[in-house]
């Protein structure tokens, strides 16, 4: 399985175009409590998960444009993000194909989503679009929370969004097997210190940090 940093600083394998490619993209930040929905999943994955030597787990964060050659190589792609959809925090919805590129622009919570967007839009463009693409997306509870965590209705859906998630990778021949033993923290995507667990023991609390902004200079929007 090949891995990049929580920046996707490597360099995505090449791959011709008659070659399977399954590309397994997270996206997200997640220092923003919710939005940090599709990193988790794929951190999960790599921890608890192996998959076939054509399988490329990517933490893409909120890369935008930068993930371009990686949605160019895919054959296959599967996409975890939190997307609005206007319905019950928590609640998974399924989109595929070419709709999926029309949907994320219909409603943008941040700029990572734009950035993706155009990234889709532009692998449609240059003809080097994956031949099935997939978006669980899970409706976010809060985003306004810097420095804080996922919340318990998005948190609660992570074993049905990555039961999803198998679901389609074994059938796309991605040869999932579950680990003896999850990878140790400083072997993941995102790294020893922003991996879940850690994450949310050592932040501090709310009166220690602000994490929603001073009202006297940032304002919110109602």
């Amino acid at each position: 399985m090949s891995t990049c940093t929580p920046k996707n600083a490597c360099n995505p394998p090449s791959y011709t175009s008659h070659e399977e490619h399954i590309v397994v993209l997270g996206i997200g930040n997640v220092l923003w409590a919710d939005e940090g929905f599709g990193v988790r999943c794929v951190e999960t994955l790599q921890r608890e998960w192996t998959f076939a030597p054509h399988v490329e787990l990517i933490d893409g964060g909120t890369q935008g444009l930068y993930l371009i050659e990686n949605v160019q190589s895919a054959t296959r792609l599967l996409i975890f993000d939190a997307i609005d959809y206007g319905l019950a925090p928590g609640t998974l919805k399924l989109i595929e194909n070419d709709e999926v590129p029309r949907f994320m622009g219909a409603k943008k919570m941040s700029l990572h989503q734009t950035g993706f967007q155009e990234v889709l839009c532009l692998a449609q463009f240059t003809g080097h679009y994956p031949e099935q693409v997939l978006l669980i997306g899970c409706q976010p509870e809060e985003l306004e929370d810097f420095g804080g965590s996922l919340r318990d209705s998005v948190k609660q859906t992570l074993p049905q969004a990555l039961a999803l998630g198998l679901q389609r990778l074994r059938a796309w021949g991605a040869e999932p097997q579950q680990r003896p033993q999850p990878l140790a923290e400083d072997a993941t995507l995102t790294g020893a210190m922003l991996t879940l667990e850690r994450y949310e023991a050592e932040r501090p609390s709310a009166l220690q940090a602000c994490r929603v902004g001073d009202d006297r200079f940032i304002p919110k929007v109602v």
